[in-house]
């Protein structure tokens, strides 16, 4: 089987895995709050994580080196993904997952800041096409704009944080120690943010299947995601992860009688466009 199969593949686990995880979001908003989920995700990511180190010998990797570095990637991301979960619950989930595809535009922004590296001419082009398509998904007015469309975005620039600041973990940490620190402190978030009211709302029996699944999914899509970039350039798997947002469309369509706004996906293909430009120009 060659490479370029194998990514194919992959990346549909990944896709599979992400659509999956925002139904199953959607399911236990009923019950719980963004902090409460995140910290029982994170509390069941942990046990994984842990669990896979120690079976493969690689718990010594675990260190404290950069400890700051990995507080504000967490940060980071644990904003990006309540405020993800939120969205999720409040607003059609194709636009979710088109303003969610604006992540790698912000990273653009964020890059000189965290990383030194400068904004060439053809990143900024793909960041003003993307900000076209933002215009275009969200169409923001008095009357449109919702809590619901500022924390999808809000989100897309959570994620994009965390992938600056773990891009600069990576030249020192291992994946492993990534992926520890990040499941243990957003476990520490969530107990502090679902704990801050004295109340912290337990799952119900029929809530804890889909809070398992969260845990799971996300997990998964990440390692699917990141080994099909291994096997693969960005421009063949870029493509195949855009396939997330007419499956979520149709899912949205089929189990919540969301309506396919043609508007989300001409943003969406924008936005889309926007980074696909900039990584063909990145890596040539």
């Amino acid at each position: 089987m060659s490479q370029t199969l194998q990514a194919v593949l992959w990346m549909t686990g990944a896709v599979v895995s992400f659509t999956s995880m925002a139904v199953a979001g959607r399911a236990v908003s009923l019950d719980l709050d963004t902090f409460e989920i995140m910290l029982y995700r994170s509390i069941i990511g942990a046990i994984i994580v842990t669990s896979v180190l120690m079976a493969t010998g690689k718990l010594s990797q675990i260190n404290r080196d950069r400890f700051g570095l990995h507080v504000a990637r967490n940060i980071s991301h644990f904003a990006g993904q309540n405020c993800w979960f939120f969205a999720v619950a409040t607003i059609p989930l194709a636009q979710v997952f088109a303003l969610e595809f604006t992540s790698p535009l912000w990273v653009i922004l964020l890059s000189p800041l965290v990383l030194g590296e400068r904004i060439t001419p053809s990143r900024a082009i793909a960041a003003g096409i993307g900000f076209v398509g933002i215009l275009v998904v969200a169409r923001p007015t008095p009357e449109t704009l919702s809590p619901g469309l500022i924390a999808a975005l809000l989100a897309g620039v959570g994620f994009a944080g965390s992938a600056v600041f773990t891009r600069r973990l990576t030249r020192t940490a291992s994946t492993a120690c990534i992926l520890f620190w990040l499941t243990v402190m957003q476990a520490v978030f969530g107990l502090v943010c679902a704990g801050i009211d004295g109340d912290i709302a337990l799952p119900a029996a029929s809530t804890w299947p889909w809070v398992v699944l969260i845990a799971i999914a996300g997990l998964v899509a990440h390692f699917c995601l990141t080994t099909a970039l291994g096997l693969a350039p960005a421009p063949v798997v870029m493509p195949i992860d855009f396939a997330r947002l007419p499956l979520v469309a149709v899912v949205g369509m089929l189990v919540y009688a969301e309506a396919l706004d043609p508007f989300v996906f001409l943003g969406a293909a924008i936005i889309f466009g926007a980074n696909y430009f900039n990584i063909l120009r990145e890596t040539r």
